[in-house]
């Protein structure tokens, strides 16, 4: 009877019977947004505030490829938002900077932070440490609610920057189920159309595009930027996206390079040629590198960026289904409007402009 009585005593607490941010309007509900000035942090921001929510938009001082924003112009990249200027790798500066810009505290987090390379230290200091300061800080000022970026590669995680990713959402997870009030969506994107626009230009320009095998190996289902912002700011308060994991690709049928590479010869109206690459040569490349990192630790990065590579060469960017063993197109979930030949026709009459890869070339 008096473990009953403590029970009944201890869920109806102040803290667990505190309404929902949800049942608020919102402009009433406060959004902190870390990774902001990323290619798809400003897109959720922009999307959150169109949307009328009151966002909190952490960045660097110095943001943009190759940090050539400074304050003033990320302020006026994140036009409608509370700019605070903060080091998410830093705990006591990002909880200071926070405490400045929130007056009656947070609702949801949402995490749009990646590494910038997919190097090892900076795969666990962003991906993981980074993330994990968020969540800390958030938590601090009452936000109830996690949306996290994730990708949906870490289905395989044969890379750095997968499991520092997927420690991160183990960590989430566990989070609420351990009695507190907090709850997540983790959102697992496929490709970005960004990530396929490499070689358009060279396309245009009549020079062959460039394949590993036959190029049927790595199929995915490419999402806008735009499209993957709505889909993240629905998680904000969407009721169905509560404590789970949303793997989402794009509108249409999964391509491969080789389907993707038919498209951009006739959209430019070139004659199709192809360069077929064995993937065995980056097995060799990694092999390699592998062998001068263990006795040049300073390679070691240089060595994760060919596994990196490999594996975009190799793996597809679809819902993995551990019974069968494959990649399934039909499981992996479609969200949008853009398509990727709309994509590629603007890519091609307007340049590549805005769609720079920078640090994440390797990607």
């Amino acid at each position: 009877r008096r473990e009953r009585f403590n029970f009944s005593v201890s869920s109806s607490s102040p803290e667990t019977a505190k309404p929902s941010f949800r049942a608020k309007r919102p402009q009433e509900i406060n959004v902190l947004v870390v990774g902001s000035t990323g290619y798809i942090g400003k897109f959720v921001v922009k999307e959150l505030i169109r949307r009328g929510f009151n966002v909190i938009a952490v960045a660097r001082e110095r943001s943009g490829i190759g940090g050539r924003n400074g304050g003033s112009q990320t302020a006026e990249l994140l036009s409608g938002a509370n700019v605070c200027f903060s080091d998410v790798t830093e705990l006591d500066s990002l909880e200071g900077s926070v405490r400045k810009a929130v007056g009656s505290g947070l609702d949801v987090v949402v995490s749009c932070l990646a590494s910038r390379n997919g190097g090892v230290k900076d795969s666990w200091l962003i991906d993981y440490e980074a993330t994990r300061n968020s969540l800390i800080v958030g938590k601090k000022f009452g936000a109830s609610h996690f949306v996290l970026l994730s990708a949906i590669c870490v289905q395989k995680p044969l890379l750095e920057f997968q499991r520092a990713k997927l420690k991160f959402e183990a960590e989430l997870i566990q989070e609420s189920t351990n009695g507190t009030r907090m709850t997540y969506s983790i959102v697992r994107p496929t490709a970005f159309f960004k990530s396929l626009a490499g070689q358009v230009e060279l396309v245009r320009d009549g020079k062959p595009y460039v394949m590993f095998g036959d190029g049927r190996l790595c199929a995915c289902k490419p999402i806008s930027e735009r499209d993957l912002a709505s889909f993240v700011a629905d998680c904000v308060t969407g009721e169905e996206s509560i404590n789970r994991v949303l793997p989402v690709g794009g509108p249409g049928e999964a391509v491969t390079p080789l389907e993707q590479g038919e498209l951009l010869f006739r959209l430019a109206g070139k004659e199709a040629k192809f360069v077929r690459v064995p993937i065995g040569i980056m097995d060799f490349v990694i092999g390699v590198l592998e062998f001068l990192a263990g006795i040049f630790p300073s390679l070691e990065d240089a060595a994760e960026f060919g596994r990196i590579g490999r594996y975009y060469a190799a793996e597809s960017m679809l819902v993995w289904d551990p019974e069968t063993g494959e990649y399934d197109a039909d499981k992996t979930p479609s969200y949008g409007k853009d398509t990727l030949e709309e994509f590629f026709k603007r890519v091609l009459e307007e340049g590549i402009a805005g769609q720079e890869l920078g640090e994440q070339m390797i990607f």
